[in-house]
């Protein structure tokens, strides 16, 4: 049976180009995958059809010989030439099936931006990120702060300027990867890529490295940067200072800087979002007969809380914008004042005296005690049926 014609296996006139060719060809070995048609007994002869006619044609010389003398010019005796190697063949399939293979997956196997074959430059390397935990007081965290840090890091060589190499001297291309980064070994049907041992994917050896930096290009230093911290930040609140972490390598980006910050306890105050909660100590005579309390804000300020007759212990009072300021300039928070009715201690003779006759006349003045233990009689009498 007479072979198809090269061109019309994969779907293309004889005057495409060849980079029309390889498309064509990519789409074909999707759509002819034996994995992809289990169901179709002829797809694997017609995906070797197809890798057989991409073998030729991708090759000038080849494609030359196949334009001037058909299939016959890989059959020997014709043009003169010598007998070439059938263009089937094992080694040849798997040749043109990396071409395509590294074009689907080229991201996936670490070949993106590089051509094939040929000498490349060493690639660039972004630096690292780098994190800095900062505690600030609340104080600080209302108000807002200018505050300087010392951060350890790797900055950039200045006697190779990052080069890593002495004096006037380059970095060489790696001779085992050819400056590729990698290096490459043919298992089967695909072409798999490995870091190159030589230079560690750098794709350039160092021979005469930097005295300073021992050819590294980045030398470790302690930095000191200013941090403006705004009103308003909280515990896991990140602030990024862009391009402040460490030096790329072979003249790659810097890292970012990543400052996360952390509001230490107050001894007065307690923070929930941008709420704030005091608890104040009242007097056991000012929470029966009202009165007044002083307590402190969070801006320095003092504010003078009204206390109801008849408070009880976790009473709460509201002051409207004395809480902490949105982050960004969002809204202020309100303060709550929570009240902690206080029982006296070291009681005189006479206040002994006087609490036991303010018993003996009490009638009803204890609301919750009286809701508490008719509930407890409820209970009780419901365990005895």
């Amino acid at each position: 049976m007479a072979k198809r014609d090269y061109y019309e296996t994969l779907g293309v006139s004889r005057g495409a180009s060849a980079d029309e060719i390889k498309k064509a060809y990519r789409r074909k070995a999707k759509e002819l995958h034996p994995d992809r048609n289990a169901d179709n007994p002829n797809a694997e002869a017609e995906f070797k059809e197809a890798n057989e006619a991409y073998d030729v044609l991708k090759d000038a010389e080849k494609k030359a010989a196949y334009d001037r003398f058909g299939h016959a010019a890989f059959e020997g005796g014709m043009g003169g030439g010598q007998r070439r190697p059938h263009p089937g063949g094992q080694g040849d399939f798997a040749s043109a099936f990396s071409d395509v293979f590294e074009d689907l997956f080229g991201d996936f196997m670490g070949g993106q931006g590089q051509g094939r074959g040929g000498g490349g430059r060493a690639r660039a390397t972004r630096g690292s990120d780098l994190r800095y935990n900062l505690r600030i007081n609340l104080d600080e965290a209302f108000n807002g702060q200018q505050k300087t840090i010392t951060v350890p890091t790797a900055v950039q060589c200045e006697t190779c300027e990052g080069k890593g190499t002495e004096g006037a001297s380059e970095p060489a291309t790696c001779p085992t990867c050819s400056g590729m980064g990698k290096v490459r070994a043919q298992q089967g049907f695909f072409t798999v890529e490995r870091t190159c041992p030589t230079c560690s994917g750098a794709g350039q050896i160092i021979k005469n490295p930097c005295s300073s930096c021992g050819g590294i290009g980045r030398v470790d230093k302690d930095r000191q940067l200013s941090v403006n911290i705004p009103p308003g930040v909280e515990t896991g609140t990140r602030i990024r200072l862009s391009g402040e972490g460490e030096a790329g390598l072979r003249g790659g980006p810097t890292g970012d800087l990543y400052i996360f910050i952390e509001v230490e306890d107050h001894p007065i105050f307690q923070r929930d979002g941008v709420n704030l909660y005091c608890q104040v100590p009242v007097s056991m005579t000012t929470a029966a007969l009202g009165g007044e309390v002083e307590v402190p804000t969070i801006d320095g300020g003092r504010s003078r809380v009204k206390v109801p007759a008849g408070s009880q212990t976790g009473r709460q009072m509201r002051l409207r914008g004395k809480g902490m300021p949105g982050l960004r300039g969002g809204v202020m928070g309100d303060m709550f004042i929570e009240l902690a009715i206080e029982t006296p201690v070291n009681l005189t003779s006479r206040q002994k005296e006087l609490l036991r006759e303010f018993e003996r006349v009490d009638a009803d003045n204890n609301p919750q005690g009286d809701s508490f233990f008719r509930k407890v009689k409820g209970f009780w009498d419901g365990m005895t049926h």
